[in-house]
């Protein structure tokens, strides 16, 4: 008897979660989508809503108008009062603090420039900001996730190029809190957006790619991003695409990094290292748009060096697509033809009739906060998150 309660018990928890994770991933979906998706009666899917709702998980909203006959079925929303993840973007020059609901919608979000990168001065800001977050929301915030422009191990950013971070320990954003704290590359985390709610929607493996200082991204295979046995994975601009001569910040030699961002650029121009690698590259894509021959020589070359890796990726991992951000897009916006030939040379010759397309992102600059959120909900929608949020708000 014991045992046939538990089971059932464990069913009805299962149940809950496969509707859970559908209407995050599919926002606005109605119950008649959902037992559809699911394979669930309708008198199944109105007890498990029903359930849902009382436990304040989902909530049921007017839908849009379709113009069709009759009135349309509800659509399945994030609860007002629901679980929330708190994200924390670390950039090069900036920083972001968002609250995102079930469904993936961001509900607020406040946004700056780094005074000072220090890590000491960027973590005292940013702690005071989620300690901001966690105060209005209370236990409705049920993780914090950080999506960081560096190598990331467990908690640690082992490396921050650009930021002159070394083995930072993020745990200092929560100092004694029980709230999970989730910490990934911003670049990975792009990825994993792209690949579920970008332009990988229905590809089985997505390659994605970006680049801002050096050249980061993820693999991910049916909507998993590959990251590794330590989450370090995904350094995709450290691998040796570039002069074996040259040496790179991150400790290794002839790093693809040094060849398509705006140290390339600044090289090839015959000036010195940019402190800000960024800023020079934006600088030099401006300038080769508007007709200058020195701007646009250097920026075909980084087309180029970037087209030929990609190839060497696409060799490798056999992606369906391969999805850019960053100044990856401008790149292909200015010297697509560079870009291309660097692409196709890179190829192995069978793949070069039908070569996996290269796709612009769609969600822009907030995809790490997108992506951050996507780890966050895939811990929280599980047996122990569904049981910590009953737990504390039942």
């Amino acid at each position: 008897m014991q045992q046939t309660a538990h089971r059932a018990r464990s069913q009805r928890r299962q149940g809950a979660l496969a509707v859970l994770r559908h209407v995050h991933a599919h926002p606005a979906a109605t119950r008649a989508d959902v037992a559809r998706a699911l394979g669930l009666s309708s008198g199944s899917a109105t007890e498990i809503t029903a359930r849902l709702k009382a436990a304040r998980l989902v909530a049921e909203a007017d839908p849009r108008p379709t113009g069709e006959r009759g009135r349309p079925s509800p659509a399945l929303v994030a609860h007002p009062r629901g679980p929330l993840v708190c994200v924390v973007d670390i950039g090069h020059e900036h920083w972001r603090v968002a609250t995102v609901e079930l469904g993936g919608r961001i509900a607020g979000l406040e946004s700056g420039r780094h005074p000072d990168r220090d890590a000491d001065a960027v973590l005292d800001h940013l702690r005071g900001k989620v300690a901001a977050v966690r105060r209005r929301y209370g236990p409705r915030v049920r993780a914090v996730s950080v999506a960081v422009a560096g190598t990331v191990r467990g908690g640690t950013v082992m490396q921050a190029s650009g930021m002159g971070w070394s083995e930072v320990d993020l745990r200092r954003l929560l100092p004694g809190s029980g709230t999970p704290l989730l910490v990934g590359n911003d670049a990975s985390l792009s990825g994993l957006a792209e690949a579920r709610r970008g332009v990988g929607v229905g590809a089985r493996v997505v390659l994605h790619l970006t680049v801002e200082v050096g050249v980061g991204g993820i693999l991910v295979v049916d909507g998993r991003p590959v990251d590794g046995a330590t989450g370090a994975g995904g350094e995709f601009g450290h691998m040796p695409f570039g002069d074996p001569a040259r040496a790179c910040p991150c400790g290794a030699h002839g790093c693809w990094d040094l060849e398509v961002d705006g140290r390339a650029m600044a090289r090839v121009l015959g000036q010195p290292p940019p402190r800000d690698p960024r800023t020079t590259a934006e600088r030099t894509l401006r300038a080769a748009a508007g007709g200058d021959p020195s701007a646009r020589a250097a920026v075909a070359a980084a087309a180029r060096a970037l087209g030929r890796g990609v190839g060497g990726l696409v060799n490798a991992l056999d992606p369906d697509v391969v999805s850019l951000s960053g100044l990856a897009i401008e790149l292909a916006t200015t010297a697509p033809d560079d870009l291309n030939a660097g692409y196709r040379a890179g190829l192995m010759r069978f793949r070069r009739a039908d070569p996996p397309p290269l796709l612009s992102s769609t969600l822009g600059p907030l995809s790490p906060v997108t992506g951050a959120a996507e780890a966050a909900f895939d811990a929280l929608l599980t047996d122990e998150g569904l049981e910590s949020w009953l737990a504390d708000t039942g």
